[in-house]
């Protein structure tokens, strides 16, 4: 097994809403399949990763990933949190140093300053965005240290949220600063499409699709029996589309399908978090219903799933939750949004259905549940794709030729 990843210490017992243990047993921990790149590395130049910070979901993921694997393609990685919060305690790359640059509000640029200092200081050839805000102070640093920068898209900013006029005046933000950058990875081709209809040239976007550790051997389960754990993970906010899923659990439940529902992952607010759960009361599944919360152990919980649903109704990049559960081999019914049809080949490696519709969503489950369609042979499938497509390595490696090209062209342009 790869240092870059230590095992989990310990797994904890959650609770849940209602005051009942949900207790998780530990699973071994994904390893990294060591691949060497073309030449070998025996030395890595330093790139600073500007942050949020504030959260550890899917975009950190990716963060914390390229940290553990980007030194096996001669680069380190050193962090800088613009809004410190879950990052820093719970990533696995512990080795790579983070610096805790909080802004004051959206608009303190006081901090490109620091940043610039910092990459001086550590002798940092590059600089890597990777949300809208960190655009904004990386682009502004990038020029007083004279540095060539890269911005990396997660989702499209114009489908962030429901709420369209801020969307637009953060997409406008940040295309202000993405504009300026040297490059841009985007996680799907259809992030490419995206910052192409915003005039940026396909020359200057580059898709490295997301990867998460793979698993030596696809995990040994049985066939489910009785009632099936049906699982969802995020970070819990309109358009994740939890409500869609509540009401297809409701449907199926009132077809006398036995299932339950194992729902992982904080609420993006209060008021958000009253509604939902009040809308899982009003539909009578509070008693199969469980609310885990946050948890760094994603891994964990998934393999205590029987399907995995990805419900979103728009904004999705390439979700890296789809990715784990496909390497634990947890067939997944995802949304058709963004980047999800470029990893879910429908009816090969996970179900594919209509965004926000009940019906849609309730007809792929009970397909599956049913055995219209093989549960093993769409964990098979699953297993084999993350390995073969969207590995930690494939992400890493991709990555550092994207660090290789921004930075001949800075040195000839030099």
């Amino acid at each position: 097994m790869s240092d870059a990843i230590s095992s989990l210490a310990c797994f904890p017992s959650f609770q849940t809403d209602a005051g009942n243990l949900f207790t998780v047993s530990p699973i071994a921990d994904p390893v990294v399949v060591p691949i060497c790149p073309e030449e070998p590395r025996t030395t890595t130049a330093r790139v600073i990763h500007v942050i949020n910070g504030e959260h550890y979901s899917g975009a950190e993921r990716v963060q914390d990933g390229l940290a553990l694997v980007l030194p096996q393609y001669g680069f380190d990685v050193q962090f800088v949190c613009l809004k410190p919060g879950r990052f820093a305690k719970c990533r696995r790359a512990q080795g790579a140093p983070v610096e805790n640059l909080p802004m004051r509000s959206r608009w303190d640029v006081a901090v490109a300053s620091q940043i610039a200092a910092l990459a001086e200081k550590t002798s940092a050839v590059l600089l890597h965005a990777h949300t809208p805000r960190s655009a904004m102070i990386t682009a502004l640093a990038a020029r007083k240290c004279r540095l060539p920068w890269l911005y990396h898209a997660h989702s499209p900013t114009l489908r962030d949220s429901g709420n369209w006029v801020k969307n637009f005046a953060v997409a406008m933000m940040e295309w202000w600063a993405v504009r300026q950058a040297d490059h841009i990875i985007a996680v799907a081709d259809s992030l490419k499409r995206y910052w192409q209809r915003w005039g940026i040239s396909a020359d200057r976007v580059s898709v490295v699709h997301n990867g998460v550790p793979s698993w030596p051997t696809l995990p040994k389960r049985p066939h489910p029996g009785g009632t099936w754990t049906i699982g969802t993970v995020a970070l819990f906010r309109p358009r994740k589309g939890i409500e869609i899923l509540l009401r297809s659990l409701h449907q199926l439940r009132r077809e006398k399908i036995p299932v339950r529902l194992l729902a992982v992952g904080p609420f993006e607010t209060r008021k958000y978090e009253y509604h939902v759960k009040s809308l899982a009361a009003r539909l009578g599944l509070e008693d199969v219903v469980s609310w885990v919360g946050f948890t760094p152990h994603v891994d964990t919980l998934l393999a205590k799933m029987d399907l995995f649903v990805l419900p979103s109704l728009f904004g999705e990049g390439l979700p890296m939750v789809i990715l784990e559960a496909m390497a634990l081999g947890v067939p997944v019914v995802a949304s058709r949004v963004e980047g999800v049809p470029e990893v879910i080949r429908d009816g090969q490696d996970g179900l594919c259905v209509t965004p926000g519709s009940v019906l849609a969503l309730t007809h792929a489950l009970r397909t599956v549940i049913s055995g219209q369609v093989s549960w093993q042979s769409l964990r098979e499938q699953a297993y084999r794709r993350q390995r073969q497509c969207f590995s930690l390595e494939s992400m890493g490696r991709a990555t550092a030729d994207v660090y290789r090209h921004i930075l001949r062209h800075w040195t000839t342009r030099s």
